[in-house]
């Protein structure tokens, strides 16, 4: 695991000059990468690589990077895992006996050889586990950028005053001196709106989030060519929308018990896959159906007991550490809990703007760096659950959402519209009103005002043409971002642009595929990369396994949802090792108490980030409709907070770009 940088082109580029520069864009992401660092230049094609190293697997010098091939015609900066490399190094041996000599045991040189041998799509597409690199090809003077199939490492890239940058997290780009870092006020609707900036945009002008299971290739000379900045265009080598597909085309016709069997036997070897480390290792432990799926795989592996960890809240209604206990005793773990006070997590807040980097506005990042911390001080990496929400239906808008479609519609179009523009032409109380009249307001005209507004959001939701766009208002926080945000377009996402979409889909993996394609990656996998990497803990999530997941794309709906209940064939593979009692509750999720926080202990440090004046002189944000849902929220007792957490988590993050 590492954090990589670099660049290509520039004016006045001296091995000395690009070297120091690169060494910097590395050193902004250290934290990625404590153990070792290189940088490698090529003068005559002014291209610099350079990174950070966490050692993983080879820890020996024949691990270390920038790593070039055994023909020196190729050289790499690589972040991640290959879980399948040795299988790679069988089948280059095969084919090439007695043209390598292997250096080492590292999953780098069995990339670098791979790409050599067949060629980058080919290596990709042969490649399991999570990656971002970039491959500087010597021969044919390119530079390649490649990306995993579900974005777990994350790669940003763009042009900045003529220079192509890149890097895993944005403060390597910051770094270097032709970075410019204007605000993008288009992506800054699209935090308001989800919570997260959706790939591929980013908070700056000219840099972008390479897609998930992509690469680009820029080309020497480029920025002469292309005097314009314009990015390469992303090469697709792997699609979630093409996994679906396939699956559909082929579906699964065994019987529910054989889709169990199937099932199990392709996570034991995912998980027996992600447990080879040359470090310290452990998992994430919630007592939920998927990280105790992942424990119990992990521990019927496992020779000596599997380091588990959870963190507990004084607050029952957030607090799961009882339920982690309990699973982890009965499969034998060796368990570590910390429970953390509501002042360990507000001392989190004053790091996240430089943990994330960019905007985002993910509450649950603080609990996450919380168990994440308290495992990096036993372990070096850390198998987790996610995506399985995703594959199985975990959420209850797979349910929701569709039956509500199904109700919407029923209603021919024209009366929904005419309906809904007659509530939406009627007085709403808080679209108009000021903060004053608001909170001036007696018990019965809040509630009457909190009715009103669920009629507004209904009439909006009753106007829509599709379930896809149901699904995209519903989960909506500022349903009208570009009203907020001054002179700014909210532009185009997975959510929005119907050629994303599978085809041919029951509503509910219909909802679960979009999530695949956009709150995975962009929300979750970034939550816990940034959170993990920042006490420099590898994670990997076994569920995201290529085979694992096209395996359960031919699975039919019924089998991972049954009578509106999630994952159940999931399920039937956990009570193979726990005891259904123990795991068989509502779903409580990660969360933390942010309305009373915001509304206690937080409330000065919003007020201050919130003040009107403040938002006037930076001129990003209409202080009328943030000063409103603040007084909604303190007075009328408006369920707004994640509306006013994205707020938040902009202003922190100005306040902190400010002050560098």
């Amino acid at each position: 695991m590492c954090g990589i940088a670099g660049f290509l082109g520039g004016e006045r580029f001296t091995p000395e000059e690009a070297s120091s520069i690169a060494r910097g864009m590395a050193d902004a992401v250290a934290h990625r990468g404590p153990d070792d660092a290189g940088v490698w230049i090529d003068r005559a094609a002014e291209v610099a690589l350079a990174y950070r190293r966490l050692a993983v697997i080879d820890p020996s010098p024949a691990g270390r990077q920038p790593m070039q091939s055994a023909s020196g015609r190729s050289v790499i900066v690589f972040n991640g895992e290959i879980y399948n490399h040795l299988d790679l190094r069988r089948q280059i041996e095969a084919q090439r006996p007695d043209a390598l000599s292997w250096r080492g045991h590292s999953d780098t040189e069995t990339l670098l050889a791979a790409i050599e041998c067949w060629g980058l799509e080919e290596a990709l597409q042969a490649a399991t586990g999570m990656f971002a690199f970039a491959f500087w090809d010597r021969e044919e003077r390119a530079l390649f950028l490649a990306r995993d199939r579900m974005g777990e490492k994350p790669l940003y890239y763009g042009w900045q005053n003529g220079v192509f940058l890149f890097g895993s997290e944005l403060k390597a780009l910051a770094a270097h001196p032709a970075f410019e870092g204007d605000v993008d006020r288009d992506a800054l609707t699209l935090l308001l709106r989800h919570g997260y900036i959706a790939s591929p945009w980013s908070i700056y002008k000219g840099v972008r989030k390479l897609p998930a299971g992509t690469y680009v290739r820029v080309a020497a000379g480029a920025s002469r060519e292309q005097p314009t900045g314009e990015l390469p265009e992303p090469r697709c080598y792997w699609s979630l929308r093409d996994v679906v597909a396939a699956g559909q085309a082929e579906p699964f016709t065994g019987t529910p018990e054989d889709a169990v069997d199937a099932l199990h036997g392709l996570l034991l070897d995912a998980v027996r896959g992600q447990m080879a480390a040359d470090v310290p290792l452990g998992a994430f432990l919630s007592g939920g159906v998927d990280s105790s799926t992942v424990v119990a795989l992990m521990q019927a592996q496992s020779m000596r007991p599997v380091r588990t960890f959870t963190i507990g809240f004084d607050e029952s209604e957030y607090n799961e550490a009882e339920h982690a206990k309990a699973v982890a005793g009965h499969l034998g773990t060796e368990h570590t809990e910390l429970y953390v006070s509501a002042r360990d997590s507000l001392d989190v807040i004053p790091r996240l703007p430089d943990l994330f980097d960019e905007p985002f506005a993910d509450s649950s990042q603080i609990p996450t760096f919380l168990v994440a911390g308290m495992a990096r001080r036993h372990v070096t990496v850390a198998l987790t659950g996610d995506g399985s929400d995703e594959l199985f239906g975990g959420y209850e808008y797979y349910v929701s959402t569709p039956r509500r479609w199904r109700l919407l519609s029923s209603v021919p179009a024209p009366l929904r519209r005419f309906v809904a523009g007659a509530v939406a032409a009627a007085p709403a109380l808080g679209a108009d009103s000021s903060p004053a009249r608001v909170s001036g307001k007696r018990p019965a005209d809040r509630w009457r005002h909190r009715l009103q507004a669920k009629a507004h959001t209904l009439a909006l939701l009753a106007n829509c043409r599709t379930q896809e766009e149901l699904h995209w208002l519903s989960l909506s926080h500022w349903r009208n971002p570009s009203s907020v945000v001054h002179e700014a377009s909210e532009p185009e996402t997975a959510l929005t642009e119907s050629a994303h979409w599978p085809d041919s889909l029951e509503s509910a993996a219909r909802l679960m595929a979009l999530d695949g394609l956009s709150y995975l990656p962009d929300d979750i996998l970034v939550k816990v990369d940034r959170a993990a990497m920042g006490v420099s803990l590898e994670t990997r999530a076994p569920f995201l396994d290529r085979h694992v997941m096209e395996f359960v794309w031919r699975l039919p709906l019924p089998f991972r949802i049954r009578n509106a209940r999630s994952k159940w064939v999931l399920r039937q593979v956990l009570h193979k090792y726990v005891p259904m009692q123990l795991v068989e509750r509502p779903k409580a999720g990660f969360s933390i108490p942010l309305a009373s926080w915001l509304r206690g202990p937080l409330r000065d440090w919003a007020e201050a980030l919130l003040d009107a004046g403040r938002l006037r002189a930076e001129g990003f944000l209409d202080p009328r409709p943030v000063r409103r849902k603040w007084h909604e929220f303190l007075n009328a007792h408006e369920q707004c907070e994640l509306l006013l957490w994205n707020i938040l988590m902009f202003q922190a993050w100005l306040d902190r770009r400010a002050n560098l």
